[in-house]
């Protein structure tokens, strides 16, 4: 014991504790550094995130709004207001008349198969994955000019209104606010077709996986540029998704028009009653979109091939 306390009275200082790393203080010569180098390389990041970006906008195609610089910044600054969830259904207030659209129950459409594709763009807003091949595509354009060639269901095709560099499917008979009666209008680089819906048609379509609302599609001051009901239908991949984005189209004439393409075989189609309402409820009101973009007159063909 003696031994013990004699060998620990033997330290004279406690143990120092030792840094792995040294420590050192940024100096003002380190910071003028740093912020030089950022400074020169800031606008050099910023110059090629915008030539890749508008690169970008370019490889979506011709669509509403000009590829150029000017047309690229308007996009972006759309871009601000745009939807943050396309998927998400709009509302429809107790109001609103009729409440149902055109699909009277929820089995009226599947559950489209495997995953969304992928979507990108505003003005224009383009799929980039699981497109129409020819084949479908031309499937397509030969269904649209089936419908339109019955002049019972009093359609014309001419230069879409929103595209302006694809042929459209009109209504001469409009009921509903759109660009100059367009229904709906087809994508030849893709096989995808924007169109207006009834809200109840079109929360089944997002909710069964067939399409998604327009980025612009929020009512209000954005509807200078679409209707607050617009929304883009996904690509057919096969014969039988053709036949669904038909029934989808239907949808959209008797919704813009009033007509069901799809309803009696002899004598004229039937025309619903709440339809009818509405487009007395119209009468006089202004087509904002038309005014926007500067509807015209020419008569044109669908696109035959994609």
């Amino acid at each position: 014991m003696v031994d013990l306390l004699q060998h620990t009275s033997g330290l004279k200082a406690p143990l120092q504790i030792l840094h792995p790393f040294p420590t050192t203080m940024l100096t003002e010569s380190h910071i003028h550094i740093f912020t030089t180098i950022l400074t020169l390389l800031l606008p050099i990041v910023t110059a090629f995130y915008i030539h890749h970006d508008y690169q970008a906008f370019l490889s979506l195609g011709p669509g509403g709004t000009p590829a150029t610089p000017l047309g690229y910044l308007k996009i972006k600054l759309l871009s601000l207001i745009c939807l943050r969830d396309p998927l998400r259904p709009l509302p429809i207030p107790p109001h609103f008349r009729p409440q149902k659209g055109y699909f009277n129950d929820d089995g009226a459409l599947p559950k489209r198969k495997g995953t969304k594709p992928i979507v990108q763009g505003i003005a224009p807003q383009r799929q980039q994955t699981q497109k129409s091949d020819c084949k479908v595509y031309a499937r397509i354009v030969e269904k649209i000019k089936q419908v339109a060639s019955d002049p019972r269901n009093q359609l014309l095709e001419r230069t879409s209104c929103f595209e302006k560099h694809s042929s459209g499917l009109f209504t001469s008979i409009p009921i509903t606010r759109t660009c100059g009666g367009e229904i709906c209008h087809a994508h030849p680089s893709d096989g995808s077709m924007h169109m207006t819906l009834h809200p109840a048609d079109a929360k089944l379509v997002l909710e069964n996986g067939w399409g998604e609302r327009h980025p612009l599609a929020r009512g209000g001051w954005c509807r200078r540029f679409v209707p607050r009901e617009f929304v883009l239908i996904y690509a057919p991949r096969d014969e039988d998704e053709v036949e669904i984005m038909m029934r989808i189209v239907a949808a959209s004439v008797w919704w813009v028009s009033g007509v069901d393409v799809n309803g009696d075989e002899n004598g004229p189609r039937r025309r619903s009653a709440d339809v009818a309402a509405v487009s007395k409820a119209m009468e006089g009101n202004e087509c904002w979109a038309c005014k926007a973009h500067g509807c015209g007159s020419k008569v044109e063909k669908m696109t035959g091939s994609a």
